[in-house]
């Protein structure tokens, strides 16, 4: 499955659902959806993007599912059944996390918080160490477990799975998000 430029720039600004279970264990906030994420309805969905990949490796999920074309329900369910949720820090779509305002961050990260508190997960990991400074004013903040929670979730901080983030390999990424799913309880 394939779009064009200016397929893909029809879904700028577009908002995607968060893939939430009932009674998630473990949510994964990344920063903010991708176009070809937003033309899926498919979080990472972006081909190359190392997320999916990342969690396989971790032993958070079985198998990296078919996800540039947008998840099956078989594919949802390999996530929502173990507990895992993922959710955005801003909502609208951009071709780049850059193109995002500290505004905006900041009120998505309000809005975060207050999701928190509904969605009841035991740990919540934000994907993206520089959107977490900035969104959540912790300018001196580093990557791993935070001393603050969010609401009653336990938090983390772990690196984001762009490809544009070249420094770590599915590995480091599977180290980093094997963490927050230890706290949770989804890998031993």
């Amino acid at each position: 499955m394939g779009f064009t430029r200016a397929e893909l720039e029809s879904y700028r600004d577009a908002v995607i659902d968060d893939l939430m279970p009932a009674h998630p264990r473990l949510v994964f906030v990344g920063i903010n959806p991708g176009l070809w994420t937003a033309a899926t309805n498919t979080p990472f969905a972006r081909p190359g993007n190392r997320f999916y990949p990342a969690l396989a490796a971790a032993g958070i999920i079985p198998r990296v599912p078919a996800y540039s074309a947008g998840f099956s329900d078989e594919d949802r369910r390999l996530l929502l059944d173990r507990g895992i949720g993922i959710s955005s820090i801003v909502r609208r779509a951009t071709a780049r996390a850059d193109e995002l305002t500290r505004e905006e961050l900041r009120e998505g990260a309000e809005r975060v918080a207050a999701d928190a508190a509904r969605w009841g997960a035991p740990v919540i990991a934000i994907l993206g160490l520089t959107a977490y400074r900035q969104g959540f004013a912790r300018p001196r903040a580093v990557q791993g477990r935070q001393e603050e929670r969010l609401g009653d979730s336990e938090l983390w901080v772990v690196p984001n799975p762009s490809g544009l983030n070249a420094h770590d390999t599915i590995q480091s990424l599977a180290e980093a998000y094997a963490g927050p799913a230890r706290a949770a309880g989804i890998v031993p």
